[in-house]
């Protein structure tokens, strides 16, 4: 059997890749005081991020199920070097545009190819490599962040020194991809590039998860996204560091309600993600006229909470369902599905502040986001259970009555 290290050890490049994924994210103050942009460009460079996250969820999933993981993660962990060396050279909104682009695209090999790839090195421990790769995601998220806010405040170079310890990780990264015991690809001859279209088995889990995820994880993006400019603008705090804690404590937030929860049906995590996503839209709305740093810091963490649950949850009901010859493809599915309303509502609420103001525009993304986690709730709660969920129910029961 598998050494359950092996299974969290494959889990390295997500969380490598996803260090790089929020690093800029206490860095856009400096960005935008250097080159003069506003809270609306700031989301188009984001966007770019999540354009490129998309269009490698277009491909990487397909290819991966059938060409291999290899093939695709190593030319995505290169991508991430080159998305480095353009931010820590970036003199213009186009190089923080087309770097962040990059970024997206090795974040998307990792969400499909990646996660196929842990899921391949640990057959027969689906929950377990659920964990293991939703777990490296959130955390990799967080750590950017926080790495590059202390990085920034107490070390030379504050937009570089970071990129260069990513670019360390990162070539890591591609010595474990290559050494990891993967099997061949037994994928049915398919269109190379299309949406990804989910085993019929796993349509129901692939939408419940989504249902949960897309709330939850367009809540963070918007601490990624406008939360410095919030601290800065609203709340009067500067700090980089401080931007950087309030990402990293809303991945820590994701990171340990996976733990948990772990324990829970997929459907109950599921519930109680989207119950989380609402009360962090709600702290948000609250915060605003308040400028509390409070606040401010729990709607982070019940953001992070109700992603973490929205993603492990969604990951757990896709293992369970899916053939391993499909699973990458389902996988992109469900996070092209969570990523497009990530990347639209924080675009619409960053130009909404431009015209009216960062509290408007805030405040009108939280109540778009907490009606939308409500009704993720109610589609999570009413989905069947998977046939996994129905045996676990069927055994459970027995032993009941056995006693």
């Amino acid at each position: 059997m598998i050494p359950q290290r092996a299974v969290w050890l494959a889990a390295w490049p997500v969380l490598a890749v996803f260090v790089l994924s929020n690093a800029p994210t206490p860095l856009y103050v400096l960005w935008q005081r250097e080159l003069g942009f506003s809270a609306g460009v700031l989301t188009v460079v984001f966007a770019c991020y999540i354009a490129g996250l998309l269009g490698a969820l277009l491909v990487a999933g397909v290819v991966s199920d059938r060409i291999g993981r290899k093939p695709v993660l190593l030319p995505a962990l290169a991508l991430g070097i080159v998305a480095c060396v353009l931010f820590a050279t970036a003199t213009s909104v186009l190089a923080l545009a087309i770097a962040r682009f990059l970024a997206g695209l090795a974040v998307g090999a990792a969400v499909s190819a990646g996660m196929a790839a842990v899921n391949d090195v640990a057959p027969g421990r689906g929950k377990t490599a659920a964990l293991a790769s939703s777990t490296a995601m959130v955390l990799g998220a967080g750590l950017g962040p926080l790495l590059a806010g202390v990085a920034s405040e107490t070390l030379p170079g504050p937009t570089v020194t970071i990129f260069l310890a990513e670019i360390v990780l990162l070539a890591s990264a591609a010595v474990v991809v290559a050494r990891l015991p993967l099997p061949r690809p037994r994928s049915a001859t398919r269109a190379w590039i299309r949406i990804p279209d989910v085993h019929p088995d796993g349509r129901g889990a692939v939408l419940r998860g989504i249902a949960v995820f897309a709330p939850g994880i367009t809540a963070t993006s918007f601490v990624l996204s406008l939360g410095p400019s919030v601290l800065s603008e609203l709340l009067g705090s500067t700090d980089r560091i401080v931007a950087g804690a309030l990402a990293f404590v809303m991945f820590l937030g994701a990171t340990g309600i996976q733990f948990a929860v772990r324990g829970l049906p997929a459907r109950t995590i599921l519930i109680a993600g989207a119950a989380s996503t609402t009360a962090s839209m709600a702290a948000l709305i609250a915060a605003l006229p308040t400028s509390s740093l409070a606040l401010l810091a729990a709607a982070a963490v019940l953001a992070g909470t109700g992603q973490g649950m929205g993603q492990f949850g969604g990951l757990t009901l896709v293992n369970a369902s899916v053939p391993a010859n499909r699973l990458a493809e389902a996988t992109a599915a469900q996070n092209v599905g969570g990523y497009v309303p990530a990347a639209v509502l924080p675009l619409a609420a960053g130009f909404l502040s431009d015209a009216t103001g960062l509290a408007t525009g805030a405040t009108a993304f939280g109540a778009v986001v907490i009606a939308a986690a409500v009704a993720g709730g109610l589609v999570a709660g009413r989905g069947r259970p998977t046939r996994q969920e129905a045996a676990s129910t069927g055994l459970r029961n027995c032993a009941e009555y056995s006693r």
